[in-house]
């Protein structure tokens, strides 16, 4: 009999698959490592370079063991998300939404307002934003994904750009953006930052902004 997934299930294979990426990455980092010293290293000890590439070789075959289990990981994580179904807005609100207000205040942004999946159509022009936190004054535009990438900021960068013209009641207001991801792209968190963006990222049971102290966002 199939077994139906919880929201339980589903956080704890995020987080299984978020810690099984990062030991990827760290494998291939160290692969890296090791072929940039072979590289430095070869002229002056060639004797030892046999032995530093079956030692490299090893690292690849077992980097490569861990990118295949990390992919079957992933693989069964979307299909557990699959079967949530229309239910996944309500697992994003339980992990990301109750922690933004928090977030941002913090942060000298003075919000008091969630609100989830809020769209709008204008001419045939969809928008979309996840969580959109806000107040008279401040609006900021939270894009989840389980997996965040690059092309999901330059998605957001651009939704962040037509977001007064869809609502002009924030016309006033100063309008920031804000990525989140159970699992965030080595490269995407630090590409947003450097957009200006808020990047919320996994932190035990809950999330945490991972910019520090002295991030000055961009406003829109």
């Amino acid at each position: 009999m199939t077994q139906t997934a919880t929201y339980d299930d589903v956080w704890k294979m995020f987080r299984e698959t978020a810690t099984q990426m990062r030991e990827t990455a760290a494998q291939m980092q160290e692969t890296d490592r090791k072929f940039r010293e072979m590289s430095a290293e070869t002229d002056r000890k060639f004797q030892e370079t046999d032995l530093q590439i079956k030692e490299v070789s090893a690292q690849m075959r077992e980097t490569n063991l861990q990118m295949k289990a990390t992919d079957i990981k992933v693989k069964e994580v979307s299909t557990l998300v699959g079967n949530l179904g229309g239910r996944w807005g309500e697992f994003v609100e339980g992990l990301i939404a109750p922690s933004c207000i928090a977030l941002f205040t913090e942060r000298g942004i003075q919000v008091d307002e969630v609100y989830l999946r809020v769209k709008k159509t204008i001419d045939g022009e969809r928008m979309e934003i996840d969580i959109l936190v806000a107040n008279t004054v401040a609006a900021v535009l939270v894009e989840v994904k389980s997996q965040l990438q690059v092309e999901d900021v330059r998605s957001h960068l651009n939704r962040l750009g037509k977001f007064k013209s869809f609502f002009p009641r924030y016309a006033a207001c100063q309008v920031y953006g804000a990525v989140a991801g159970i699992v965030v792209d080595s490269d995407a968190d630090q590409f947003a930052m450097n957009k200006g963006l808020f990047v919320i990222e996994q932190s035990g049971e809950t999330v945490k902004l991972a910019n520090d102290k002295t991030f000055v966002p961009s406003t829109w």
